[in-house]
């Protein structure tokens, strides 16, 4: 498996790289990432054919958007993938303090949700200018659900399904100002009840189908048959699987950390690095076209491009799977499924 290889989704023209870069740590996602670094990560994923780049408004508060469409602006527009998101307008303002909701010194644009017609397509229109770009392929709606929103969920989904927001959505893909649609989210839940609604083409899941848990592997076998392709994106559950002690962007509870050293001690016992089986994990799931990581730099990169492309025995995952550590049902690398 190559970082460079294309998988397409099934029911639009376009393929994304089987590696794609996000642009969270750009975002300055728990310390701050400066310009020159963003760049170097930047151009070793593009030197080791990487072609899809996610970003989102929120992150950095509009600095990971001002800077990845700076970075790509000497390429070729044709050359490659870009996603981005909406759900929240940035609204200038200068109380924002020198670290919010885990973003180190983010701009001061402070997040509003907005889920309506018009909040979608002004939150679109805003991002074509950060991005300096027309065309956006891929648009997902950011973080709906009950996990995000809580008691205000119900309000948010109204927005989206009586307010319109879904009709913006489509109306951009059918006027041809993006190519797919989908949600990027952290929940599975809320991923079924918006494919009632609207004819998604794609969903990114953060978290939720990792090498540590695959309780939405429902979801993903509706996915498949539909034809709505996955982007898998936090397939280190926000850290925890490559050492940071982060899980769903906050300290891991014990369970959770008594789990990863349980997969990490199979993992050594084959020589294989815990993240490298992490990537290699849900790209094994038919429905799965892309997996998104995050790099601080460019040293970062190169390491999960490696991690990414390492050889890894079928035995693994079978010892994984006998020690109950992977969902029976799960499609393992190497089975072809």
């Amino acid at each position: 498996m190559r970082a460079s290889d294309r998988r397409p989704l099934p029911r639009r023209d376009l393929s994304l790289t089987a590696l794609g870069l996000g642009t969270a740590p750009m975002g300055g996602l728990y310390s701050h990432t400066r310009f020159a670094e963003a760049q170097a990560a930047t151009e070793a994923a593009w030197a080791c054919g990487i072609r899809y780049f996610d970003t989102a408004p929120y992150y950095g508060y509009t600095r990971a958007e001002r800077r990845l469409g700076a970075l790509l602006s000497d390429h070729e527009r044709d050359g490659y993938v870009v996603s981005t998101k909406a759900g929240r307008l940035m609204v200038p303002d200068n109380s924002v303090s020198k670290e919010e909701n885990g973003w180190v010194r983010p701009l001061p644009f402070r997040p509003t949700y907005d889920y309506t017609y018009d909040g979608i397509l002004k939150s679109f229109e805003h991002s074509q200018q950060r991005l300096g770009v027309v065309g956006i392929d891929i648009l997902y709606i950011h973080d709906i659900g009950p996990y995000t929103h809580g008691e205000r969920h119900e309000h948010y989904w109204r927005q989206l399904t009586a307010g319109g927001g879904f009709r913006a959505l489509q109306e951009l893909r059918r006027d041809g100002a993006v190519t797919a649609i989908g949600l990027g989210v952290n929940e599975a839940e809320v991923v079924q009840d918006a494919m009632q609604e609207a004819d998604l083409d794609v969903v990114m899941l953060a978290g939720r189908y990792t090498l540590l848990e695959q309780m939405s592997l429902p979801l993903m076998e509706a996915c498949a048959h539909a034809g709505t392709a996955i982007v898998i994106a936090g397939p280190f559950n926000s850290g925890i699987l490559v050492g940071n002690n982060k899980f769903d962007y906050q300290d891991a509870p014990p369970e959770v950390v008594e789990r990863v050293q349980a997969l990490k001690a199979v993992c050594d016992e084959f020589d294989v690095p815990l993240p490298a089986a992490a990537l290699h994990f849900p790209m094994a799931h038919p429905a799965v076209v892309s997996c998104v990581t995050g790099a601080r730099d460019a040293g970062q990169l190169q390491t999960n491009v490696a991690w990414f492309e390492a050889t890894i025995p079928d035995e693994l995952w079978t010892a994984l799977r006998r020690r109950g550590l992977i969902d029976d049902a799960a499609p393992l690398p190497g089975e072809g499924g």
